[in-house]
């Protein structure tokens, strides 16, 4: 390796294209970039995930003081690294870890022995797989190496490493390091479901919920919540929080997006004050908040013609009228009820509720299609609302064959944004943009862990 030439390949890269020159390019151009650096960036964390591994291999405690480390003064390859690199601890142990699992081995009699995850090693070391994504992946297989057959663990790491990479059959579309991380618990528990158990006892054993002492005017809170616990924690904050009903609690992200006031509170803050606002209801009446059972309740009013050509409509205390687009979005997740308003303003007639999903039809589709179907989309199952595939104007059916689950910004969006839905046989597929995947491939779309571990079956099952 010539140092030299490595030196001169650091410069030219930070000289190619300035960071102060961004702002200048088109869209398109940004994203070109934004993606030739990622690549660049995937094929040096292969190397610096190599290096850490050479550096380890020379530093092994039974090398005693011979050792590199040692020999450089330092306690072990990760103070090494820390000191060479000005890394932290613990991306220090994450690159040793990774590296301790992904580099060849050699037999005594000197022959190179695969790596121990040898498709994440070789996808890393061509810079298609990223280091979030190996870990990912590796954190949930690893356990399994003594409890499942080696060819079950090569499969499942396989199939992971394709996805990961956009060459799986399913789908061209690389999947996230968060989505990875998903299908690869569905891969644990499917090959070792036993395995959950010992994990379970231990959180059983560890639960707890703690008040400490009033110090500053605040009690601190502490412990540890049963995944199940926290589901239902977390459920009632998607209630309060879900981006539709209430905007004073939205990430800043959802804030600019929805021209809502900003808050400044923090998360914690606004976790806070939502577990007060609980329990306040709670006490008064016993009642929480409706998310999932029903859409939410936002009043806007426009006139018949408008809405059938596309006019303007008012919402209840904004004074800014709605766009054409957002009725048509309050529309389909809300649906419509008709009210017939007299010249003097007196309600003549109150018609039936129309174009709106059920609380059963909406319970049945979270549970197919388990959170926003656009993939990358991690917006829950909660804060969504229900799309109509084919609209209703157009004469699309109000029934779950009809409707997927779609965040506040896909479903304003799904018009422009590319992205194309359609049902298939009463599931749901997606086509990415082109500027994503050239390819044009529907995909299935669910996010819900029983689909999940369908299709991690159907792999598993093939010979």
């Amino acid at each position: 390796m010539n140092i030299p030439t490595l030196n001169d390949l650091a410069e030219a890269v930070a000289t190619a294209l300035p960071v102060a020159s961004l702002g200048g390019l088109n869209d398109d151009a940004l994203l070109a970039v934004a993606r030739q650096v990622e690549a660049l960036g995937r094929s040096i964390d292969a190397l610096r995930v190599a290096t850490a591994g050479e550096i380890a291999a020379r530093s092994r405690t039974e090398d005693g003081p011979a050792g590199l480390a040692a020999r450089k003064g330092c306690r072990s390859a990760n103070e090494l690294l820390q000191r060479l690199t000005q890394i932290s601890s613990a991306t220090g142990a994450t690159r040793l870890g990774l590296a301790a699992l992904t580099r060849p081995g050699t037999a005594l009699s000197g022959v190179r022995m695969p790596a121990k995850f040898d498709h994440v090693r070789a996808a890393l070391e061509t810079g298609e797989l990223g280091v979030d994504a190996a870990v990912a992946l590796i954190k949930n297989l690893a356990p399994l190496q003594d409890r499942v057959h080696p060819d079950a663990l090569d499969a499942a790491e396989k199939e992971l490493v394709a996805a990961a990479t956009g060459t799986s059959p399913d789908s061209s579309v690389p999947a996230s390091a968060d989505e990875i991380r998903i299908q690869a618990s569905v891969w644990r528990a499917t090959l070792d479901p036993d395995g959950l158990e010992p994990d379970e006892a231990h959180a059983m054993a560890k639960r707890g919920f703690r008040l400490g002492p009033e110090r500053n005017g605040l009690v601190p809170v502490s412990g540890g919540l049963l995944p199940e616990a926290a589901g239902r924690v977390r459920r009632l904050f998607d209630a309060y929080l879900t981006p539709t009903t209430a905007p004073a609690f939205l990430h800043e992200e959802e804030l600019a997006d929805k021209n809502a006031a900003q808050d400044s509170r923090t998360k914690d803050q606004q976790r806070h004050d939502i577990l007060i606002g609980v329990l306040d209801a709670m006490a008064r009446s016993g009642d929480t908040p409706s998310v999932g059972g029903a859409a939410p309740t936002v009043l806007v009013t426009v006139r018949a013609e408008d809405l059938e050509t596309g006019g303007a409509g008012y919402a209840d205390g904004v004074e800014s009228p709605l766009s054409p687009m957002t009725v048509e979005q309050l529309v389909c997740a809300g649906g419509i009820q008709k009210v017939v308003i007299g010249r003097n303003g007196r309600v003549l007639k109150l018609g039936s509720a129309e174009r709106c999903f059920t609380a059963p039809q909406r319970r049945a589709i979270t549970a197919r299609d388990g959170g926003c179907l656009i993939p990358g989309c991690s917006i829950p199952a909660g804060w969504c609302e229900v799309h109509h595939v084919v609209p209703a104007a157009a004469g699309g059916p109000t029934h779950p064959d009809n409707g997927v689950l779609l965040c506040w910004f896909h479903h304003r969006t799904i018009d422009t944004s590319g992205w194309v839905i359609r049902m298939r046989a009463g599931a749901p597929e997606v086509q990415a943009p082109p500027w994503l995947d050239h390819t044009r491939r529907w995909r299935p779309a669910s996010k819900s862990r029983t689909a999940a571990a369908t299709r991690v079956s159907a792999h598993h099952s093939r010979p």
